[in-house]
């Protein structure tokens, strides 16, 4: 494995940065380009780590570009590169960069999380256990944590800019992007879970849920866009160790939740630092999703 160097902000002269997110710098190229740059950033409780996690923004690019790649028959998404050598000379000049940028096109976002639960863990489990429903979907009764759900659920989101996405209900959802493109997204969610989620099982890793983002491009396309399928993004399970009726092991940032759930700590900022030992496993955990799922580390 190649240790890349830490970067917990990112630098380009002559670009102009649009917005500095949670985890990812996104920069204006021209007109129909983005530049994405994964920083080692984590955010728990919506907060912001003080403390940088080994890798983890090559991780994030290198599993997503996996994933687009793998999904690329479902539907189109929107990167054109992650190599850094094919990328504008300005973007090139930055070799720390390397492993962490990828070359976007630019959408019109839709502003929406397309989440997908197969199992029932999370906000999902907390609501069944206070109404038998998630995000009005109406489940048996008698599930345990981390059952599996007879067929995988839509539970849509708002997509907050600060603060907390709140959950949403699928005629909410529809009434903000419209009938039928709810409709498509909601088809297209389910068909890349489904294809992930099963491809996943056969390296290892339950796939228990995960969240989408889509946006329309200058043509009217619909793409697949921002971060796939990543620790960040997802509940990764090893299937080997899977046993509903408790907490799962697990290979996203659920680590760092659980160490931050045992401080006396308000989930307001400023977070608290994480001690050495947590961030390096952070960082295994990220890894190992990596290899399991792509069949390779970093480069």
């Amino acid at each position: 494995m190649t240790v890349v160097s830490t970067i917990t902000e990112s630098e380009i002269s002559g670009l102009l940065l649009l917005h500095r997110g949670k985890v990812r710098d996104v920069y204006e190229v021209d007109e129909d380009r983005l530049l994405l740059v994964a920083t080692d950033r984590i955010s728990a409780f919506d907060c912001v780590m003080p403390t940088p996690i080994e890798n983890k923004g090559a991780i994030l690019t290198a599993l997503s570009t996996f994933w687009f790649g793998k999904l690329a028959k479902i539907t189109p998404n929107h990167l054109i590169t992650a190599n850094l050598d094919e990328m504008p000379e300005p973007i090139r000049m930055h070799e720390e960069l390397r492993e962490r940028s990828t070359l976007v096109k630019r959408t019109e976002v839709f502003p929406v999380e397309c989440v997908v639960r197969g199992y029932l863990e999370g906000s999902g489990w907390k609501d069944y256990k206070a109404t038998g429903t998630v995000c009005g979907h109406k489940l048996p009764p008698g599930l345990v944590q981390c059952d599996r759900l007879l067929s995988p659920i839509f539970t849509p989101a708002t997509k907050a800019v600060t603060g907390h996405d709140e959950n949403i209900t699928q005629l909410e959802f529809a009434k903000i992007v419209g009938h039928d493109t709810a409709a498509r997204l909601k088809s297209l969610t389910l068909a890349i879970y489904k294809c992930a989620s099963e491809y996943a099982l056969t390296r290892g890793i339950i796939i228990a849920d995960t969240k989408f983002e889509f946006g329309v491009d200058r043509k009217g396309n619909t793409l697949l866009i921002d971060e796939v399928l990543t620790p960040d993004s997802s509940r990764f399970w090893e299937a080997e160790l899977y046993e509903p009726g408790h907490a799962q092991p697990s290979f996203d940032k659920q680590f760092v939740r659980e160490y931050l759930e045992t401080l006396d700590w308000d989930k307001t900022p400023p977070a608290p630092a994480l001690p050495p030992g947590v961030a390096a496993a952070t960082s295994q955990r990220y890894m190992k999703a990596l290899e399991l799922l792509s069949g390779y580390g970093l480069k």
